[in-house]
């Protein structure tokens, strides 16, 4: 199960699964590209391990990192909660 976290000015999505049973969390990065469709990356928490990384710069990983470690306490709450909207009873 993936779960939306947030969208960004430039329609870049990332999304979470559930904690894994070893204890990571997958977090997949979806951005829309006019000419490749879509460039996509999965990031894996607690340890940051990209992988999978489709179209994406290396400048580019190094701003979605960034922006995944300062909210990576919220992603690794939310996915033993069932995502956001049951984490905070919306």
């Amino acid at each position: 199960m993936m779960y939306p976290f947030i969208q960004l000015d430039d329609s870049t999505e990332i999304v979470h699964s559930e904690m894994l049973d070893d204890g990571e969390v997958k977090v997949y990065v979806e951005k829309p590209d006019e000419i490749d469709g879509f460039h996509n990356a999965v990031c894996f928490l607690p340890e940051y391990r990209w992988e999978d990384v489709h179209g994406f710069t290396e400048s580019e990983i190094i701003k979605y990192q960034e922006i995944i470690e300062s909210v990576a306490h919220l992603i690794i709450e939310f996915s033993q909660n069932g995502g956001f909207e049951n984490a905070s009873n919306f």
